[in-house]
């Protein structure tokens, strides 16, 4: 298998073009330099480079290795901000939800049906309409059904998991699903398809200046210990939860500051919650959403503040039977500990004001020029990340010497987006020939899209590459090939929690096949047996980890056994410090 890089292809982020990457941020001058590598950040890369400027990104860990990867996996508005009054915030992420639906990302981007079990009689069914009739009418939404009412029995017909006194009726409507980490990495790569320099595995640990002004940062990859500087007319800081910590490396006060939320998700087998839709739940403190996800349910989430390890946040014991309890009040079969097959815990970066006493803790977003040079962004949802990065780039105008065009990301379909919808309707074709089931080539297209030759690509010379995996066999063993070939996946971990979603879709969350993934992206990452072994003890440790933080009764006792785990990237520093103000 050829893993060289390609020029003619740049979205192919291999080992070669990593090593190109180092050599083009040591040497060239850019316009913008992004500091993250989660939604927001990789968009505003795609966003600079579709403006035909010159940007690079990095990204200290990998790429969604932070809240991208952790969401509910909704793409949506958001129906419980339309109760807070939130009208622009919900208006703007259904319009980018319809955009995604129908242009962006129709590969990545699914219709989702949702079921609101109604409880109260006589004003909650039109409260409850009338928030949804706005819903649905908001953004331009036309790519999904509109509300439909039930009665009890209707309701209980699409959900017979449902308790028969845990509603009275219910109200139908539509939302989206994604995967996230799958969907920020497919922004990763269509940024570096139209120029942008993206470098995972790449650390900030200062800012260059001249006077007040800063003109670019000082980078260190995690891999080796290597140090580089990295010229820009502007920096963006789109670090998310990290964002005050970047923020201490310029000695500059910011604008504002971030607090982390911490969700937590279980995931479920498929068989344990009967139910043809998704489900959304009201709860004391907030929403519960059931959301169905291929053989499984994701249920989830809690909100509580979060002041621990920001890379590793864990769940405890008091959360999972928060999400249990709360979900088992409305089940006619219990859910168990037993059923639990995966949990994650993501971190929300919540914007709060100079006062944290006095603030109101949002989900809009803000930018501010933090300093001559130095653009923060924070806040917002991973719904309206695209607007959020035309911003993040607009704040950069008076920096860059040059014109600086509109954002055209609105036009800029994602990379598989482009014929997805022909080839859906191909899939028995398709199965033919590539000797595989119509249901395996659909799961395909419903990750790569229109790229599912590309991925295929490496079976020609090694047909075993078409066997699943294993101990995981939703995906096949030619994926985890082309994660490390294309997806610029450098450690199992990548592979094992974002690349695939083995972590949380099987009880073994990746162990049982850590062996064999280890062994396909040995040849290409050049691994010897010693580092194969390091690999799999490291993701093993790490595993091992969060399994016993999920059996501690609260953050800290959970944060003291996570954070011990071993990193797989050996060269990363710890941030530093946030000075109180």
């Amino acid at each position: 298998m050829n893993s060289e890089f390609n020029p003619d292809r740049p979205a192919d982020m291999g080992p070669l073009y990593r090593a190109e990457a180092w050599r083009r941020l040591s040497e060239e001058q850019f316009d913008i330099v992004v500091i993250g590598g989660g939604v927001v950040g990789v968009g505003a890369a795609l966003d600079a480079a579709t403006r035909g400027l010159r940007v690079a990104l990095v990204e200290a860990r990998d790429i969604a290795s932070g809240t991208s990867s952790r969401s509910s996996k909704m793409f949506h508005g958001g129906l419980r901000y339309l109760e807070q009054l939130e009208f622009g915030l919900v208006r703007e992420a259904l319009a980018e939800r319809e955009l995604s639906l129908r242009l962006l990302a129709p590969h990545l981007v699914k219709p989702l049906p949702f079921l609101y079990p109604l409880t109260r009689r006589v004003w909650e069914r039109p409260y409850v309409a009338a928030g949804i009739f706005l819903y649905d009418r908001m953004g331009g939404a036309k790519s999904v059904p509109g509300q439909r009412h039930v009665t009890r029995s209707g309701a209980l017909r699409v959900a017979p998991a449902l308790k028969r006194d845990s509603l009275i009726g219910g109200i139908r409507y539509y939302d989206t699903v994604v995967d996230d980490a799958r969907h920020s990495l497919t922004v990763a790569r269509t940024a570096a398809n139209y120029g942008a320099v993206i470098r995972t595995s790449t650390q900030v640990v200062g800012f260059l200046r001249e006077a007040d002004r800063v003109m670019g940062v000082r980078v260190r990859d995690s891999e080796t210990g290597d140090t580089a500087e990295v010229r820009a007319h502007c920096v963006i800081n789109a670090a998310g939860v990290w964002t005050d910590e970047v923020q201490a490396l310029s000695h500059q006060r910011g604008h504002f500051r971030v607090r982390a939320s911490k969700g937590v998700h279980i995931v479920v087998p498929r068989d344990r919650i009967v139910s043809e839709t998704a489900i959304i739940l009201r709860t004391e403190k907030s929403v519960l959403f059931v959301i169905p996800w291929e053989t499984h349910w994701i249920i989830g989430t809690t909100d509580t503040d979060w002041n621990l390890d920001l890379a590793h946040p864990a769940a405890t014991r008091a959360d999972i039977d928060y999400i249990i309890d709360r979900v088992n009040e409305v089940l006619v079969t219990k859910l168990t500990h037993n059923d639990i097959e995966g949990v994650y815990a993501g971190l929300r970066p919540l914007l709060a004001g100079e006062d944290e006493s006095t603030s109101t803790l949002s989900r809009e977003h803000a930018v501010a020029r933090v300093a001559p040079g130095l653009v923060s962004i924070a806040g917002g949802k991973y719904t309206t990340y695209r607007v959020m990065a035309a911003d993040a780039v607009d704040a950069c105008d008076d920096y860059i010497p040059t014109r600086v065009a509109p954002s055209i990301t609105e036009r800029v379909p994602l990379l598989g987006a482009d014929g997805y919808f022909a080839l859906i309707n191909q899939c028995e074709h398709l199965g033919k020939r590539f000797g595989l089931h119509p249901y395996r080539v659909r799961r395909l297209l419903n990750r790569y899209g229109s790229l599912i030759d590309d991925v295929l690509y490496y079976a020609d010379a090694d047909p075993s590459l078409l066997r699943p995996l294993a101990a995981a066999p939703q995906y096949l063993r030619v994926e985890v090939v082309y994660a490390a070939i294309d997806e610029a996946a450098l450690h199992l971990e990548d592979v094992l929690a974002r690349r695939t979603r083995i972590a949380i879709e099987y009880s073994h969350r990746g162990v049982g096949c850590a062996q064999e993934v280890a062994e396909l992206l040995a040849p290409i990452l050049d691994w010897d047996a010693e580092r194969i072994a390091f690999e799999v003890e490291t993701y093993n440790a790490r595993v091992a980890a969060e399994i016993a933080s999920q059996q501690q009764p609260d953050d800290a006792s959970a944060d003291a056994l996570r954070a011990a785990a071993p990193e797989s990237r050996q060269e990363i520093l710890e941030p530093v410090p946030v000075p109180d103000n």
